[in-house]
């Protein structure tokens, strides 16, 4: 009996070996990303550090990657020691690919090709942090073990953040006058109805995402 359960259970413990490996390396990558484009924004040598590095880690892009790295990293550490993650944890892991995968949708259907300010972009930086970084994330979330199926009360903790990052970058920029993305800027076309208008495609991109998320969560609920 003993040799049969060792048996069954090799396969689950080699598969979560494999997730925690390619989790820690795509945490390496957007990292590293995350790290490039920082220090090649810094080569440029901003006149205002401290603004600058406030602008920097004002980016949606920035904030989810990070996120990211800091869930991929945790999530391989605990799955590599053979524990079998709590709910919450998968809730955030779902919240955090919610974002990444809204951040890759967003840049390549309104920014890809429009210069931003920080500077300059690091080009292979970029398509990690907008492209590959959130195909990675969406995958790990996919083929994650014993990934649990969620309530749908799940959109609601998906949407704080969110919610919380587009007050703050309309009140910090009517403050400073520096917004991270032009489409969040009220001296566009259309001033702040068109701030809300996009801030409201983007909502419902974001809830569209983690409701797909949440269904396949259901769906797929205890992945071995």
């Amino acid at each position: 009996m003993t040799s049969t359960k060792s048996a069954a259970r090799a396969p689950v413990v080699s598969v979560g070996r494999r997730f925690a490996v390619c989790a820690a390396s795509a945490a390496v990558l957007i990292a590293a990303a995350v790290i490039g484009q920082l220090v090649f924004s810094l080569s440029f040598e901003p006149d205002e550090p401290l603004f600058f590095f406030t602008n920097f880690f004002s980016f949606f892009t920035i904030l989810s990657n990070v996120l990211a790295v800091i869930v991929l990293t945790a999530s391989a550490v605990v799955i590599s020691l053979g524990k079998r993650p709590p709910l919450w944890f998968w809730a955030v892991f779902t919240a955090m690919s919610t974002y990444m995968v809204t951040t890759g949708i967003v840049y390549n259907a309104l920014l890809r090709g429009v210069s931003l300010d920080q500077e300059s972009t690091l080009g292979w930086s970029n398509e990690v942090l907008h492209l590959i970084g959130p195909f990675l994330v969406a995958a790990l979330w996919w083929f994650a073990p014993a990934r649990a199926g969620l309530s749908w009360r799940h959109l609601r903790l998906a949407a704080v953040f969110p919610l919380a990052w587009g007050v703050y970058t309309v009140l910090r920029g009517a403050v400073v006058g520096w917004y991270p993305y032009p489409f969040m800027n009220p001296a566009q076309p259309g001033g702040y109805g068109a701030v809300l208008g996009y801030m409201a495609v983007i909502a419902a991109v974001i809830i569209g995402v983690d409701a797909l998320l949440v269904g396949l969560s259901r769906r797929t609920r205890e992945r071995a």
